[in-house]
């Protein structure tokens, strides 16, 4: 019996194609489909500006330095994600620090970052940036962070590498924060094999990640320091990094986006079947918010310790040895052995580890079959029994 993945990319002869037709073009890198590609990612998400990179990790990292983070400055960030959330401060030599989630969403807890931004104003230690993080596909609760962003000062980085296509009050995501950060990975809603991008509506935040994701190098000469020595003249103005990404990735992007919308639906129509088929079961399901669309990145359930004894370990076990491939998402990363060396401890976080010991990912993905769910459901039934 053939093995279910967890997620996988859903590859078309279309894609192929678009990626045939940039190798035979004159420009497999800095060409035109990168123009194209974050244009249309743009305009999908109602922003101005949008700076594409070879990952989402390099996106974050150049969005952090635009908006001015270094030593001295604290971000925070959610513990359940991956480490890329939190390392993008590291990178700049900034403190890291983390906001416990709220146990129904995954996401971070407005009711937590209130409470600790109203202790950090005591001491004198706010953080310059915060990076919010759309667990699973649904969006963070943006508007109230974008509230306490403007009361104490920091700046928004919405880390919605999960949510590609998701929506708030019915507009996409992207409106409330300063930066909202995309993943194109091969098991994300939209692949370009690896990839991210930055939105912003920010002019100057756009020029300045997009002169960081390629050296710092300009051929503007209104830019120049010097006077343009000829047409092969250009300018370091800054310390950048190669962060770029290719025409051949931009080019398996856009044709991935023409098919969002249907691929968002089989992802919801997967979605609403677990919902029903385990809604009988000891497990606590994704929640679902009135007012916001997730993406459905992922599908988590939590065993509900009320109602079974069984592991978070046993049932993993019996998934894998019936060729299903869970996963899980995430271990926190504030128990990851690098941020333990920080100071970190177990119990700092506890809505955080208390999800983590309960937590597994089962699959979801477009082509998921009616059987393959079937298997799927039919499992943990019998392990749950």
């Amino acid at each position: 019996m053939d093995r279910i993945p967890y997620s996988c990319q859903a590859i078309e002869e279309e894609d192929i194609e678009a990626v045939a037709a940039v190798l035979r073009s004159p420009f497999l890198t800095q060409g035109p489909e990168i123009v194209r590609f974050e244009a249309a990612i743009a305009e999908m998400h109602g922003a101005a500006h949008a700076v594409a990179a070879c990952n989402a990790t390099a996106a974050l990292h150049i969005a952090c330095m635009a908006l001015g983070l270094g030593p001295g400055d604290r971000l925070w960030t959610s513990p359940i994600s991956f480490t890329a959330s939190a390392n993008c401060g590291l990178y700049c030599g900034a403190t890291v620090d983390f906001v416990d989630i709220d146990p129904v969403t995954r996401n971070m807890s407005v009711e937590a970052l209130a409470a600790k931004l109203d202790q950090a104003s005591r001491t004198g230690q706010l953080p310059k940036i915060v990076v919010p993080v759309d667990f699973s596909g649904l969006p963070c609760d943006m508007p109230a962070m974008r509230k306490l962003a403007d009361q104490y000062g920091f700046s928004l980085i919405q880390d919605a590498s999960h949510a590609v296509g998701a929506q708030i009050d019915g507009h996409p995501i992207g409106r409330d924060a300063d930066i909202v950060i995309f993943s194109f990975h091969p098991v994300k809603i939209v692949t370009t094999g690896e990839g991210g991008v930055a939105v912003t509506q920010d002019a100057e935040l756009a020029r300045q990640m997009a002169l960081l994701r390629s050296h710092g190098i300009i051929r503007d000469e209104n830019l120049m320091t010097n006077p343009s020595e000829g047409g092969w003249y250009y300018e370091q103005i800054m310390l950048g990094y190669n962060y770029r990404m290719t025409d051949l990735q931009a080019a398996l992007g856009l044709s991935q986006l023409s098919r969002l919308p249907a691929m968002w639906q089989k992802r919801e129509e997967r979605a609403r079947r677990y919902d029903d088929l385990l809604s009988e079961l000891p497990l606590r399901l994704p929640a679902r918010a009135n007012d916001r669309q997730s993406a459905h990145h992922l599908y988590v359930i939590e065993i509900d310790e009320t109602r079974s004894t069984v592991t978070r370990r046993e049932l993993y076990d019996r998934l894998s040895t019936a060729g299903i491939g869970a996963n899980v998402h995430y271990i926190p990363i504030h128990l990851q052995p690098h941020y333990r060396n920080m100071g970190f401890e177990p119990g700092d976080f506890p809505a955080a580890e208390a999800y983590y010991r309960r937590a597994i990912t089962i699959p979801l993905f477009p082509r998921m079959t009616d059987e393959q769910q079937d298997r799927v459901v039919d499992c943990l039934k019998s392990a749950l029994a």
